[in-house]
């Protein structure tokens, strides 16, 4: 029984092996298969299968998978496959984006141009008189009020208008003279040479002496005439305008040189402006400005800059700049608010690009420079001037160049993009970068959970990553299910990011197991 037991097992070993031989001879009747599951050789009429090379974190983050696997939020990570692998810049210093993610992000560009630079300076400014068009009425004499013409504030007068009637002792006395020498020199005059000289040298005394004090001519020649002095001397409106200012009051005494009435020609008017230290050197005399008035929101009054003050406001770091304007129908107040709009236009020149593709960090100001097919270069760039949607750039950009004016922030996230720039302003362009930090963790304990707001406070341990001690601080949830594993008290390992810059960002949650720890202290 064992010999015939031990002659079957050697014929099923025979023919076993001679059929894997004749199978092996035989031809195939498809291509060959290699052992690559997505590597297979193209025939004419079927499309190369392309090779995955890893999984990728949907959000952007420095995370990769052989397998596929699920984010903390519960998305599905990306494959990329060879060819379109984000991580392979045609240079040093560039990101590279496959192309249907960049038509997904909507990712615009624009060429660089020359362009002269047209932009508004805007400044606050208020309506004031024309220093030039302000008079004061000040008697040169001592004397007393008799009669007011003009008697209140903001009244308008006319030139030549009476405003007030003066009596004055001194007034009287020199009238008086210049009559007696006037009389003198009429009666003189078959006397000799020298009495007729010095009658009219006294005359003349006299004659200027009512000059100095501004009488009028009309008044000089009927004294002359009549030689009966006036009592009382009329003062007259130099200038058409408004009564801005009035301290006489009839029968008060007046001091030479006291300022008893101002008078304002209003038809013309300034304004001054304010403008910030950083724009008056694009403000030039004779430039044009348009004014608008709170009180006419549907009207805009339009002057030239007439004056750019040479001092500078030390506390509000502005340059005072004036504006003269017609004002006919007196429409425009001293006083007013105005708001002004200084058209300023470049020299020459200059390659710009539109605000929208500058990304400033508060330290540095970067613009995506577009080569095609997914790459873009991150460039720091030097900036000039400014124009309501366009801004020079000194340094970095040239003429011509794409630059990415929509998504470029999207871009930032998608590519990981502060690695790029740092290895581009920093790195060794032959070394390897380093693989940049997922997140940071630590352990915490949960002091409170705020389902509608996403939030947890935690007071958690040191965090070496950040060189963080220990401290109590609130943190946004990735999704509302971490909440689940967030129960007061409870003691929690924790990974965390920087979403955006003061926002912290819990993306994993597991309890701290201590149940081991029990046992084994059980277990002694």
């Amino acid at each position: 029984m064992k010999a015939g037991a031990g002659i079957a097992v050697g014929l099923a070993v025979a023919l076993a092996a001679g059929g894997g031989y004749w199978f092996g001879q035989r031809p195939s009747a498809g291509p060959q298969q290699t052992s690559s599951p997505v590597a297979a050789v193209p025939t004419d009429g079927a499309k190369k299968e392309r090779k995955l090379l890893y999984y990728r974190n949907p959000m952007g983050l420095p995370d990769t998978s052989p397998t596929p696997k699920k984010d903390p939020m519960g998305m599905d990570y990306i494959p990329v496959y060879e060819g379109e692998a984000d991580n392979e810049p045609a240079t040093a210093g560039t990101v590279k984006i496959s192309t249907d993610k960049v038509q997904k992000l909507g990712v615009r560009t624009e060429a660089a141009e020359l362009r002269s630079l047209d932009r508004t300076v805007r400044a606050a400014g208020r309506v004031e008189i024309d220093e030039r068009r302000s008079f004061a009425i000040s008697p040169k004499f001592e004397g007393y009020v008799e009669r007011l013409h003009v008697n209140v504030t903001g009244q308008p007068v006319a030139k030549g208008q009476p405003l007030f009637e003066v009596y004055s002792p001194e007034l009287v006395s020199a009238q008086r003279e210049y009559a007696i020498a006037a009389q003198g020199v009429e009666a003189l005059k078959d006397a000799g040479s020298e009495a007729q000289s010095g009658m009219r040298q006294l005359a003349e005394s006299s004659l200027l002496r009512l000059r100095n004090w501004d009488i009028s001519e009309e008044q000089i020649r009927a004294l002359a005439k009549s030689g009966a002095t006036k009592r009382t001397l009329t003062f007259r409106s130099p200038v058409a305008g408004i009564v801005t200012e009035k301290k006489a009051l009839q029968g008060m005494r007046f001091m030479p040189g006291e300022a008893l009435y101002q008078v304002a020609d209003l038809s013309s008017v300034w304004v001054v402006a304010d403008v910030f230290e950083q724009d008056i050197g694009l403000i030039r005399n004779g430039s044009p400005a348009k004014v608008r008035i709170n009180a006419y929101p549907d009207k805009v009054f339009e002057g030239k800059v007439s004056y750019v003050y040479p001092t500078l406001n030390a506390e509000t770091r502005t340059v005072p700049v004036r504006v003269e304007l017609p004002n006919p129908g007196l429409q425009l107040k001293p006083a007013m608010f105005a708001q002004l709009e200084l058209p300023v236009g470049g020299r020459q020149q200059v390659v710009t690009v539109p605000n929208s593709a500058v990304i400033d960090s508060g330290t540095r100001q970067i613009v995506l420079v577009a080569h095609g097919e997914g790459r873009f270069e991150p460039r720091e760039v030097k900036l000039g001037s400014r124009s309501e949607n366009h801004i020079e750039v000194l340094q970095g950009i040239k003429a011509g160049e794409q630059v990415v004016v929509a998504a470029n922030f999207l871009i930032d996230a998608e590519s990981n993009l502060k690695a790029a720039l740092d290895g581009f302003g920093h790195a060794d362009h032959n070394a390897k970068p380093a693989a940049a930090p997922v997140g940071h963790r630590t352990e915490g304990t949960v002091e409170g959970l705020d389902p509608k707001e996403n939030t947890v406070t935690l007071s958690h341990d040191p965090v070496p990553s950040l060189k963080w001690p220990a401290m109590t601080m609130d943190f946004k949830l990735a999704n509302p299910a971490l909440q689940q594993s967030l129960k007061p008290g409870a003691r929690v390992n924790f990974e965390f990011v920087e979403r955006q810059p003061g926002e912290w960002v819990i993306t994993t949650v597991k309890p701290v197991d201590t149940a081991p720890a029990a046992k084994a202290h059980a277990g002694h």
